[in-house]
């Protein structure tokens, strides 16, 4: 976590499940860890690892009424155009069944900055800032969840914010 004034030195740094799901928790976000029903394997297809995690998902939906489920993938080519400070007019929803990214959302003066693995669910709230990093060569897999059946839409906020902090990869 870093206040927006010093963003090369963070303010907390937290490491244990528990103590990141509370923090997040006071800003509305929810992040929990998953286990897969079955194993999940590097050439799993989006069947397979909807199929994986349905327990979960169909949670998750019953809880936050998402209507439709989506499985998306990164490799290689880096996804800057999420680098710059967004919000969604839906909650954001990514539980990443491999690979990691780094998710910061922006909550009053504070920073959190978030590294989320395989088995890492994360919900952010609409209309909370974000951003995402998914580092120089990504590789992650991710189901999303929505509430309308398009998806989500980023929609810059403009500010520059963002490159003030330190990338995945740095």
């Amino acid at each position: 976590m870093f206040h927006q004034s010093t963003p090369d030195i963070p303010n907390k740094v937290l490491t244990h499940l528990e103590d990141i799901a509370a923090t997040l928790a006071e800003q509305g976000v929810r992040f929990e860890r998953w286990t897969a029903q079955s194993p999940v394997q590097a050439d799993t297809g989006q069947a397979g690892v909807l199929a994986a995690y349905q327990a979960h998902i169909d949670r998750l939906q019953h809880e936050g009424g998402y209507r439709a489920v989506d499985v998306i993938s990164a490799s290689g080519d880096p996804m800057s155009e999420l680098l710059d400070e967004h919000v969604y007019s839906d909650d954001l929803v990514r539980f990443f069944a491999a690979g990691r990214s780094l998710v910061s959302v922006r909550a009053g003066e504070y920073v959190h900055a978030v590294v989320c693995e395989k088995g890492d669910l994360i919900v952010v709230p609409a209309g909370l800032r974000v951003w995402i990093d998914g580092g120089d060569n990504p590789h992650f897999v991710a189901v999303r969840l929505f509430n309308q059946p398009e998806g989500v839409v980023a929609q810059f906020t403009g500010e520059k914010l963002a490159e003030r902090y330190a990338r995945l990869d740095d």
